[in-house]
């Protein structure tokens, strides 16, 4: 068992990267239906970075949802080092990886231990070391959920009606952009998997890596226009946002879908003239849907893309690679293990 210190990374108020300080924490303990994780490799993501810089309540919430100091974070992989009285599903020693908490600001895992509920978790596949399982957990889940399958039954904050995710088969064709980054070389695997035909948007940079994901057509987007050659598109999952959303309308048939997974600009005489949906969600954690996901990444069917590893210590220097942006894949904050 740990001694009742750890370092973790924690914030005592908002700011840019260097207000991530690492120090000393308590190590947390496990509550019914929790786990106790040691922690091997963290998740990089944009709520970390939105909490950090002022962020306190999650879309939907009408209250400050923490207090400093806290420590962000929710994406981990690790070991079982505790396990409650009331958990039978993992016991100590089990290898596990998961979104813990989400959406809330309560993850903690920028820290040698984490307690985490269970039902949040999964078994990380034996061929999948950490650092790749740690870089799955919020991406893969948010193209799944958006994709996929939903998997909850909670109001979205974003739109009054439910998100249904569009049947995907042979025959239909998916756009997505963004294509590189965490969200989007999920999206366009599990779009594959589905027998979808994948049309990948990102820098010409990435097309050998997009094209080893399983993307049918490339659009470089410094060079072309989406919208001048992606036509009769069924569903655009549109990791980006942003203003250049609306131009994506456009790819679409009349019936298609637009998943906008960031805020997208859009001019809402333009979705009715198109006779387009355009549908959102709020990704929560799911240790069913991720068992699944853990499935696919064991077989190899769905890989994990690192852009980049930092030690945990050096989450700030992790923190400004996200800010530079045109990822490949995921950020990854390491965790001695000794």
């Amino acid at each position: 068992m740990p001694t009742n210190t750890m370092k973790a990374i924690r914030l005592h108020e908002h700011g840019g990267p260097e207000v991530l300080r690492y120090e000393d924490a308590p190590v947390p303990e496990p509550k019914p239906g929790e786990v106790l994780i040691r922690v091997h490799a963290v998740g990089v993501n944009p709520p970390d970075w939105y909490v950090r810089g002022g962020m306190t309540t999650m879309p939907g919430e009408t209250t400050p949802s923490f207090a400093f100091p806290m420590i962000p974070g929710t994406d981990v992989s690790g070991v079982v080092e505790a396990v409650a009285a009331d958990v039978d599903q993992f016991a100590v020693g089990d290898e596990v990886f998961g979104m813990v908490r989400f959406p809330s600001f309560h993850g903690g895992a920028y820290a040698e231990y984490i307690a985490a509920p269970a039902s949040d978790l999964a078994r990380k596949p034996a061929g999948l070391d950490h650092v790749h399982a740690a870089g799955a957990p919020m991406a893969a889940l948010t193209a799944w959920q958006f994709l996929l399958e939903v998997g909850h039954d909670h109001p979205s904050p974003f739109q009054e009606e439910p998100h249904l995710p569009v049947a995907l088969a042979a025959g239909k064709t998916v756009l997505v952009n963004g294509a590189a980054g965490g969200v989007g070389h999920f999206a366009v695997q599990l779009a594959k998997w589905r027998g979808a035909r994948v049309i990948a948007v990102a820098s010409g940079a990435h097309e050998p890596f997009l094209r080893k994901l399983g993307a049918d057509q490339i659009i470089d987007y410094t060079t072309t226009r989406p919208e001048d050659v992606a036509h009769d598109v069924d569903v655009v999952i549109d990791t980006v946002g942003g203003p250049g959303s609306n131009r994506l309308l456009r790819t679409l048939k009349p019936g298609g879908t637009l998943l906008p997974v960031f805020p997208a600009e859009l001019d809402p005489g333009e979705v009715t003239k198109r006779d387009v949906t355009v549908s959102t969600i709020q990704v929560r954690s799911s240790g069913r849907q991720l068992a699944e996901l853990a499935d696919l990444l064991g077989a190899g069917r769905v890989r994990v893309a690192i852009d980049s590893t930092f030690p945990l210590a050096e989450a700030r220097k992790a923190h400004e690679r996200a800010a530079e942006g045109h990822l490949r894949g995921k950020i990854v904050l390491t965790v001695d293990a000794s």
